[in-house]
């Protein structure tokens, strides 16, 4: 399987980060990508005061990356959108797949959300408006078992054994919205550990840039083998990095080195 990450910077206007991404996604599709994987709230990332309305994963966002997988012949890992939530002070963090027909595949509500309070410094409570999901979601992709996960999900490995285990997976995959200030000491850090604890290939699409006053991402999308090597980092800049994944090689390293078999609970 061929699989791309596509690096975008979105900001307040959801029209140009729609068609900004649909470009990534043509030349995703160019390079020969299989699945084509965006980042989280793809479709906008600003002040919250101009959100879009939530929206069904029938909408207008699903109906845009299900034309862009039907005209590419690709798989679409839509990053992530706001779907309408449980009540109306709270939307969902959703992830949605598409296949090469167009049609849904699967959908993922992240399930970890950021509460941060410290006094004097920071006050940052994500569950306000956002409404935790309560199931991992994996997905067979071309014969391949992927397991899915948003962003702050990164930090939680229990989710990620889960989805390697029980889900099978054998490639995880993380749309992402990282801050600057922990990306540049976690993320590629945390993305390798979980690619060599759970002997998975791992693909992760950011943002990249500013966005909001005081809020800029870290970028550095990538795709990592099962023993931890980094196949393809994007620069800092807009676009999209191409791997090719090895099946082959995800057996031999979980047959030579078996720690999913050995492990003890």
């Amino acid at each position: 399987m061929r699989v791309a990450v596509c690096q975008l910077n979105a900001r307040d206007d959801r029209k140009a980060n729609l068609a900004a991404a649909g470009e990534l996604l043509g030349r995703a599709a160019a390079a020969g990508a299989d699945l084509a994987i965006l980042p989280e709230y793809v479709d906008y990332l600003g002040p919250s005061r101009g959100l879009p309305a939530p929206e069904r994963v029938d909408g207008e966002f699903a109906e845009f990356f299900a034309e862009a997988a039907r005209q590419h012949g690709m798989w679409v890992h839509a990053g992530s959108f706001h779907e309408i939530g449980p009540d109306p002070e709270h939307t969902y963090n959703t992830s949605l797949v598409f296949d090469r027909s167009g049609a849904l595949a699967a959908t993922y509500r992240k399930i970890h959300l950021y509460d941060v309070e410290i006094p004097g410094r920071v006050s940052y409570l994500e569950s306000k408006s956002v409404a935790a999901g309560s199931a991992p979601v994996t997905v067979e992709i071309e014969g391949v078992r992927v397991g899915l996960s948003i962003c702050y999900d990164l930090r939680f490995p229990e989710l990620y054994r889960q989805l390697a285990v029980a889900g099978e997976a054998q490639l995880l995959v993380v749309p992402a919205a990282f801050m600057l200030h922990t990306g540049r000491d976690h993320w590629e850090v945390l993305l390798r550990a979980r690619a060599i604890e759970n002997q998975c290939y791992v693909a992760a699409a950011g943002q990249i840039g500013d966005h909001d006053p005081g809020r800029t991402c870290f970028g550095r999308s990538m795709v990592i083998d099962p023993w931890g090597t980094v196949l393809g980092q994007a620069p800092d800049t807009v676009g999209t990095v191409v791997a090719d994944l090895d099946l082959d090689r995800l057996r031999e390293i979980r047959t030579e080195l078996p720690s999913l078999a050995n492990r003890r609970l």
